[in-house]
């Protein structure tokens, strides 16, 4: 008997063939959900509050000419990377007869980046570096890019390890942050929202000072997983209470081909422990979201009739069913004689993971580092 041959496909049955055939996108990066996925500790030398000038041709009050700021960490991040090293803050001071600028303001970065072994957390290497200097001109921008000028731009450089092949990342863009000078500054109302369980809840921040992200550049690294980002958006504070609100704070960045964008929404409250006069307590709780607007999920009718003790309860509650950065910075401070600002302070990180991407910690980390004065600095 002849063999029967397979009869050729037709046009028809080869586009079937094609549709049906399985369709792959770039996979979405794994997801921590740990305690302390941000933990460590800092220390603050204010000596910009203790030293102080006494030869009379600085603006009255003036810190000492040579004063930094000096901040001190050793910190942990997501999991398997390090950072440890200090930034110095360095005042701008002006003559006190013609205003004359004096001293530029300044933070200068060097800090010592390690990578931990996934499979065995216990080793470690050291694989570069966070150095540079950010110029802070009159108006308290920061220039994140300034510092290429004096030959010291702020970046991130890391050597050829193992085979991990080694580069350099320059941050850029301006961080825009508290007025010098709040004389004469309406006093803007601004309102916050948020939907809890589809209720919409408000709060009002009276006078409240933006710190302002312009197109600014997170240098990729310490490991190639950590693309390079760009930022917009704001975060304002609250003298009265000493709260943070993010206002379309965005993320965008490129990861295994694909476009990415996080949107951070949420609060930091600030809460003083009831003896902070005595032991100079208090701290910060995060409570931020990511990406809320697609993660939410599907409520019913009865959840817009849903009560809570108080409206700001109710704005400030966290809610993990969305992907979030939950848990405290906690402050001891040593307040300056006859002020309520520290002349020092002691801090531990202890921020959780709720559904995050190592990326998401990162970039979050890298912004809150950038703006180390406006958010420690009472």
């Amino acid at each position: 008997m002849t063999p029967t041959l397979p009869r050729p496909l037709t046009a028809l049955a080869l586009a079937a063939t094609v549709l049906v055939a399985p369709l792959t996108w770039a996979a979405d990066p794994p997801t921590l959900t740990e305690n302390d996925v941000v933990s460590g500790t800092m220390t603050i030398d204010f000596g910009t509050r203790t030293r102080l000038d006494t030869t009379g041709k600085l603006a009255a009050g003036s810190p000492a000419e040579g004063s930094r700021d000096v901040y001190t960490f050793d910190l942990n991040v997501a999991t398997t990377t390090q950072f440890a090293g200090s930034i110095e803050r360095q005042p701008r001071l002006s003559s006190s007869v013609l205003g004359r600028e004096i001293q530029p303001a300044a933070l200068q970065y060097n800090a010592t980046l390690a990578v931990r072994n996934p499979s065995n957390l216990q080793e470690k290497r050291t694989v570069g570096k966070w150095v540079g200097a950010v110029p802070i001109d009159a108006q308290g921008v920061y220039l994140l890019d300034g510092g290429a000028a004096a030959g010291s731009p702020l970046r991130i450089a890391i050597d050829t390890v193992g085979s991990a092949q080694g580069f350099t990342d320059n941050f850029g863009g301006r961080l825009v942050g508290k007025p010098v000078e709040k004389k004469g500054l309406v006093q803007e109302v601004r309102t916050f929202s948020r939907m809890i369980g589809g209720r919409q809840v408000n709060i009002q921040v009276k006078g409240s000072d933006p710190m302002r992200f312009d197109n600014v550049a997170l240098a990729a690294g310490p490991a190639r997983i950590y693309p390079r980002t760009v930022v917009n958006g704001r975060m304002d504070f609250d003298y009265e209470t000493g709260n943070w609100y993010t206002d379309g704070l965005r993320f965008r960045y490129t990861l295994d081909g694909q476009d990415r964008e996080d949107l951070v929404t949420g609060s930091i409250k600030w809460v003083e422990d009831a003896n902070r006069k005595q032991n100079g307590k208090g701290r910060y709780e995060f409570n931020l979201r990511f990406n809320e607007d697609k993660n939410r999920p599907a409520t019913s009718e009865t959840a817009a009739f849903a009560k809570s003790s108080s409206e700001e309860d109710a704005f400030f509650a966290v809610d993990t069913s969305v992907p979030t950065l939950t848990g405290t910075v906690d402050f001891v401070d040593t307040m300056v004689p006859g002020r309520e600002a520290p002349s020092a302070s002691k801090i531990t990180y202890h921020l959780n993971a709720n559904r995050l991407t190592k990326q998401q910690v990162m970039n979050f980390f890298k912004l809150w580092m950038l703006a180390v004065g406006p958010t420690n600095d009472e």
